[in-house]
Order: structure tokens, then C-alpha cells, then sequence
């Protein structure tokens, strides 16, 4: 097993207690439809893991409500493969000025993954999180577990659970 996924299994372990069934493919399962072709499932059924950097207007405004302004500002959106992320709708729910894809050095800085194997847990920052409601129409979804070629299997209600997600449909 590649060191980074066997990382995230014992991060999944460590931190919740989990006993996460990590697979690995020969091809790489970094888009969701990739990762469908390898499983034979719907694209669907692929819990993409989307890293979206906001921006705020002032300081007060980065502090957000309560005080509570997220790493560097950045949030994470688990997304159904089959889902495009509204970034319009993120930055309206966290109450920024305005919502733009993560960047990559950064993403790796703050959360600890690579863009095309971010996992939806087991970050080294605490980030806010949401979740795709279209996720929970299926009895197991699979998420990213560290590398652009391993994927774990977890079930959709479990999953927002780890996350510390709150349910919200910001899809187009």
C-alpha cells in the first residue's frame, strides 16, 4: 500500500476510531469519473472532496459570525462525483464577499493532502465542511484516501458524521 494511504488509514483510526477499507488502483481515480470506472459504480457515488479558499472584505468580516474564521480561510465541500460545486452558494453560506477553487501549495500546507487524493477527514486543520444531500442516496459512497489512486468505502450518513459536516445542497 502506497505510505500515504496506509497514513490516512491510521489517521482514520487514530482520530475515529474507524477501520477504513482503503483500495488501490493500477489507474488513477483523481476525477470522479475515474474513480466510478475503477469501481463500477455511479459517478455518482464518488465523495469528491473540494477545497474552496474565500474571501472577505475587512477583518471583522474575516472573523466571520462568532468569532470563528476558518484556517486561512479555507472550507471544504464533500460533493457527489456527479455534482458541480457552486462557489457563488459556498461563499453566501459561510458569509464571504466571494469563493474561488483552493490553491494547491496552500491546500497542501494547511490541510496536509495533495489536490487529487484530499480526503473528506483526517486533515491537519480542522476545516468547516459541507456535505452533499445528493450523497445520501446511496447505501456506500467512496471518498479519496491520500493519493490520487486509493479511495476508502464508507457509508454517507457516517461519513457527514466524521466530517463534522453540515448537510447543505451548494451544487449547481
Amino acid at each position: 500500500m502506497h505510505p500515504r494511504a496506509a497514513e490516512f488509514g491510521e489517521r482514520a483510526r487514530e482520530r475515529y476510531d474507524a477501520d477504513v477499507d482503503v483500495l488501490e488502483f493500477d489507474a488513477g481515480t483523481e476525477t470522479a469519473a475515474a474513480a466510478a470506472d475503477a469501481l463500477g459504480c455511479e459517478t455518482g457515488a464518488i465523495a469528491s472532496t473540494i477545497i474552496v479558499s474565500l474571501s472577505r472584505g475587512d477583518d471583522e468580516a474575516r472573523r466571520g459570525s462568532g468569532g470563528r474564521a476558518p484556517p486561512d480561510d479555507l472550507v471544504a465541500a464533500i460533493t457527489s462525483g456527479a455534482n458541480r460545486l457552486d462557489l457563488d452558494a459556498v461563499a453566501d453560506h459561510f458569509g464571504a464577499d466571494a469563493a474561488e477553487m483552493g490553491d494547491p501549495d496552500r491546500i497542501r500546507e494547511v490541510v496536509g493532502w495533495s489536490i487529487g487524493g484530499v480526503p473528506p477527514v483526517c486533515h491537519d486543520a480542522a476545516l468547516p465542511t459541507v456535505f452533499d444531500p445528493t450523497l445520501t442516496e446511496y447505501d456506500t459512497v467512496y471518498g479519496a484516501a491520500g493519493t490520487p489512486n486509493a479511495v476508502f468505502v464508507v457509508e454517507p450518513e457516517t461519513l457527514a458524521g466524521l466530517a463534522d459536516a453540515t448537510v447543505v445542497d451548494l451544487t449547481d
